[in-house]
């Protein structure tokens, strides 16, 4: 699909959006005396707006990933990009959005705040990917297809090959989250920007970059799709306080980090493959591991009364009687071990 297709997708009343413009957008060049903003004019640090485009953030983030600022998209967490997608792309009681099930709540949520409609797709046996339903259930009003790799609960990645199919069978808009890619074994989808103009990818300052407070989440598309983003977004997303924090700490190197969790994964798998009370370690590419057991919500309370919180996903469906275990340090990690060897 070429960008111009795409731009066919895009809602009529957004196409035409005329964007707020900020004072600071309006002026071009070296920035002196501030009279155009109504700001208070007594300097502390925090008295003047932020930039609204973040432009100096992104030029660090586009070293990191490669990719031009003018294909990036800085939001308040990926929550606000999903949300963008939505309010872009999808005309309320009128299109639809596919997505795979389980994965990432926030994708039916954003929709039905959008009054969007949501088809779910059941992954199938080892929660592979389902490409004929997906495509089934799409029509002529699907503009969105939401795919999660690694996937969040599952943890493990969506094959590359059958994402490229539903990104060149798909008439619509493919959104690939990759909050956990930097923990996975295959590589991200960013290497195909060039090739598919219909993919969005999203990623996240929160994971393995240890950002998670300062709510920074990252969306990557062709040009003309992250002017949209530009144009729909609140002006100032995102708070001077949080760029200059996520500049600051971008500047570590955390690949040591990424590697320990990669193998604290495996040995908490292995620890827990070994319990009675476990049933089945799915097999991950995230930083947590869904681990299915005997009882789920009593395994739950247990380690709750041993102050140690985990995630109950036993009432999802495709995931009964799981957990889904983050990995923590060696020692979090030991903590949480011995209270459920413990189990009798």
């Amino acid at each position: 699909m070429d960008i111009e297709s795409v731009m066919r997708l895009v809602r009529k009343n957004i196409a035409s959006l005329a964007p707020y413009s900020t004072a600071r957008d309006e002026y071009k060049g070296e920035l002196g005396v501030f009279l155009d903003a109504n700001e208070n004019p007594f300097e502390n640090g925090y008295n003047r707006y932020p930039d609204p485009r973040q432009s100096a953030l992104k030029e660090i983030l586009s070293k990191i990933k490669g990719v031009s600022p003018k294909r990036m998209f800085i939001g308040n967490g990926s929550d606000e990009a999903i949300d963008l997608c939505y309010r872009i792309f999808c005309e309320p009681r009128v299109d639809n959005a596919v997505m795979i099930a389980p994965s990432y709540g926030m994708y039916r949520v954003a929709a039905d705040i959008n009054d969007i409609e949501v088809r779910e797709v059941r992954l199938g046996n080892d929660f592979q990917l389902p490409v004929d339903e997906l495509l089934a259930a799409c029509d002529q009003n699907t503009k969105l297809l939401f795919l999660c790799s690694p996937n969040n609960p599952t943890g493990n990645s969506l094959p590359i090959e059958q994402m490229r199919w539903l990104l060149e069978c798909f008439g619509g808009v493919v959104v690939v989250d990759e909050a956990y890619i930097d923990f996975a074994s295959q590589p991200s989808m960013l290497s195909l920007l060039d090739e598919y103009k219909n993919l969005i990818v999203l990623q996240t300052l929160s994971k393995a970059y240890g950002l998670a407070a300062l709510r920074l989440g990252l969306a990557f598309a062709d040009e003309k799709i992250m002017a949209l983003f530009a144009n729909v977004k609140y002006p100032y997303n995102i708070n001077l306080a949080g760029m200059e924090q996520a500049a600051k700490l971008l500047q570590r190197n955390v690949k040591e980090e990424i590697e320990l969790v990669k193998s604290e994964r495996k040995r908490v798998a292995d620890s827990l493959s070994a319990m009675s009370c476990v049933r089945r370690v799915y097999p991950s590419d995230a930083n947590f591991l869904l681990v299915k057991v005997d009882d789920a919500p009593a395994m739950y309370n247990r380690l709750i009364e041993h102050k140690v919180i985990v995630r109950d996903r036993s009432r999802v469906p495709g995931c009964e009687n799981c957990l889904r275990i983050t990995i923590g340090t060696p020692e979090e990690n030991d903590r949480m071990l011995n209270i459920i060897a413990s189990e009798k």
